[in-house]
C-alpha cells in the first residue's frame, strides 16, 4: 500500500468526469484520449476550475509539464502504487494521479466501486431508444427506489465508468445505457456494471455502417442478456424476432413485453392522441388496465411497457408505475416549442434511424393542422442507406404537406416522396440547414406543426433555433 500522508487520508471526489467543461471544485478529471482531441489539453483549465485531482497519463503530463507550469493554482504529480509525491503536496493542490492508461484504469476503478456496492442494475441496450428507455424506466423506479441513472448518453468504455462511480451505499437501483461500437464492448461493459436486469429494445441497422450485417448487430445486442446471471431477467421485445431470438441465449429469466398476445405484458387499443399523448389497455397475469399517458407518439407504448415489464419485474405496485410513467421529465429527448408564424415545433433532432423516424412520421401524422417535416440524413447505416431513406420518403408523402430534406443522403427522401406522389411544389431539397430554414421560414404560419428531425451529426437543433418563435412574436 502506498503511503498516504494524514492530510490526504480523507480525500474525496465529488464526481468523476471527463469533460473538462463539466469541472468544478471537488471533481476528478479522467483525461482521455479521443478520436477529436485529448484531454491533457485541458489540465490547465481543469486546474484552474479547483477539481480536486485528475486521472492522467504519466507520459502525456510530462510532456506538457512547460504549460502545467504556467497554472497559478498548485498540482502535484502522483503515483498511485507507492504514493511519491503526495509527501510534498500542501492540501489544496490539484492531485495529477499518474498512470499508464488512465481509461484503462478508470474501468478498473468503476469495477471495483461496483463490487463494493449491492444495487440491483438495469442495463438497456438496443439499436435505438436506448436513452428514452433508460429515462422512463428510470423515472418509474424513482417512484419506489433509491435511483441512479446515467447522464445523458453515457454509455461507452469511456463514460459508463464515471456512471459506476456516481453509486454510493444509498442507491437501491441503477438504471444505465450501454452502446455499441464493436462486438464485445457490451460484454465489456456489463463486465463492469454486472446487471441483474437486461432490457433490450430492439435490432436495427444503425451501426451497419461498421458491423456490415443485421445478424453482426444482433450478436453484438446479444452480449447482454448472454452477460446475466441465472436469477436475473432478460426483458425483450416481444415484437422484433431479432430480439426475442435473444432468450435462446440467456441463463436469466425471460420477460417479454409487446402488443403481441404471447407477451408476458402485451397491449392493444394502442392510440395516439397527438402531442397529448397516448392511451393503450395492459394485459398482464389474466388481468387488464386502460390508462392515458402523457409520453408523445404511438410508438412510445415501447418506452412505457418497457418500463412497466421493470416495475413488475422490481414488485412494483401499478399505481407506482403509472404515477412513473406520468412524470414529465420521462421523455426529455422530444421537445414541443413554439415556432415562428405561430406554428408548434416538434424537436426530435437528438438522433435519427429508420424505425425512430418513421414513428415521429406517425406522430406527426396525429396532429390537426398543416404538416411540415424537415428531414436531415440518417447516418451510419451502410448498405441500407438509400432504402432507408426512400422508406422515410414514402411514409414522408403520406403525412407531410410541406416536406423539406437537409443533406445528401436526405436528397432519397425527397426523390422517394415525389415518386410516391408528392406534388413537387411542395417538396424542398438541400445541402445544408440554413438554406433549408431560409426557404422554410417566410412559409410557416399558425396552425402548422413543424418535425424536425436526423441524425445528431446533421445538427438540426440549429434548425430548432432558428425556427423558434422570437420573443417580440410574443403577446
Amino acid at each position: 500500500m502506498p503511503h498516504i500522508p494524514p492530510a490526504w487520508a480523507d480525500v474525496t471526489f465529488s464526481e468523476a468526469v471527463t469533460d473538462s467543461r463539466e469541472v468544478e471544485p471537488g471533481t476528478l478529471f479522467i483525461a482521455l484520449a479521443g478520436e477529436r482531441t485529448d484531454g491533457h489539453r485541458f489540465l490547465p483549465d481543469v486546474i484552474a476550475r479547483g477539481a480536486q485531482g485528475a486521472l492522467v497519463s504519466r507520459a502525456e503530463v510530462l510532456a506538457r509539464s512547460a504549460a502545467l507550469a504556467q497554472t497559478e493554482r498548485p498540482w502535484a504529480l502522483i503515483d498511485p502504487a507507492t504514493g511519491e509525491g503526495l509527501a510534498d503536496a500542501a492540501p489544496g493542490t490539484c492531485l495529477l494521479i499518474a498512470v499508464d492508461d488512465p481509461l484503462m484504469s478508470v474501468q478498473r476503478l468503476a469495477a471495483y466501486h461496483r463490487r463494493q456496492l449491492t444495487p440491483t442494475v438495469v442495463g438497456i441496450t438496443g439499436s435505438v431508444g436506448k436513452t428514452s428507455t433508460k429515462e422512463v424506466v428510470a423515472a418509474v423506479l424513482s417512484r419506489r427506489f433509491r435511483t441512479l441513472k446515467s447522464k445523458r448518453s453515457f454509455n461507452s468504455e469511456a463514460t459508463l465508468p464515471t456512471s459506476l462511480l456516481r453509486l454510493t451505499p444509498d442507491h437501491e437501483v441503477a438504471v444505465l445505457e450501454m452502446g455499441m461500437w464493436a462486438p464485445g464492448e457490451i460484454r465489456f461493459l456489463a463486465s463492469l456494471a454486472r446487471p441483474q436486469i437486461g432490457l433490450v429494445t430492439n435490432v436495427g441497422p444503425t451501426h451497419l455502417e461498421r458491423l456490415k450485417s443485421i445478424e453482426a448487430i444482433q450478436l453484438a445486442k446479444s452480449e447482454l442478456p448472454e452477460s446475466l446471471p441465472e436469477d436475473g431477467w432478460a426483458v425483450l421485445n416481444a415484437d422484433d424476432p431479432l430480439v426475442m431470438a435473444m432468450a435462446a441465449h440467456t441463463k436469466a429469466r425471460v420477460f417479454s413485453y409487446g402488443l403481441t398476445p404471447t407477451a408476458t405484458l402485451w397491449a392493444d387499443a394502442v392510440e395516439g392522441h397527438g402531442l397529448g399523448g397516448i392511451s393503450m389497455r395492459a394485459h398482464y397475469g389474466g388481468g387488464s388496465v386502460t390508462v392515458r399517458l402523457p409520453l408523445i407518439g404511438r410508438h412510445s407504448v415501447y418506452l412505457a411497457l418497457a418500463a412497466i415489464s421493470v416495475g413488475l419485474i422490481m414488485g412494483m405496485a401499478w399505481d407506482d408505475i403509472l404515477a412513473g410513467l406520468s412524470d414529465p421529465e420521462a421523455q426529455p429527448r422530444l421537445r414541443v416549442l413554439p415556432g415562428v408564424g405561430g406554428s408548434t415545433l416538434i424537436d426530435d433532432t437528438y438522433n435519427a434511424a429508420p424505425i425512430s423516424t418513421l414513428a415521429a412520421l406517425d406522430l406527426l401524422a396525429d396532429t390537426d393542422g398543416r404538416r411540415v417535416a424537415i428531414l436531415g440524413d440518417m447516418l451510419e447505416l451502410g448498405a441500407a442507406e438509400e432504402e432507408s431513406h426512400r422508406q422515410v420518403g414514402r411514409r414522408a408523402a403520406e403525412v407531410a404537406q410541406l416536406l423539406v430534406t437537409v443533406g445528401r443522403r436526405a436528397r432519397w427522401v425527397a426523390a422517394a416522396a415525389e415518386e410516391a406522389g408528392m406534388p413537387a411544389s411542395q417538396i424542398m431539397a438541400f445541402d445544408t440547414s440554413e438554406d433549408g430554414v431560409a426557404a422554410i421560414l417566410p412559409q410557416l404560419q399558425a396552425g402548422d406543426y413543424v418535425l424536425v428531425k436526423a441524425s445528431r451529426g446533421m445538427e438540426l437543433e440549429r434548425a430548432v433555433a432558428a425556427l423558434q418563435r422570437r420573443p417580440e412574436e410574443e403577446d
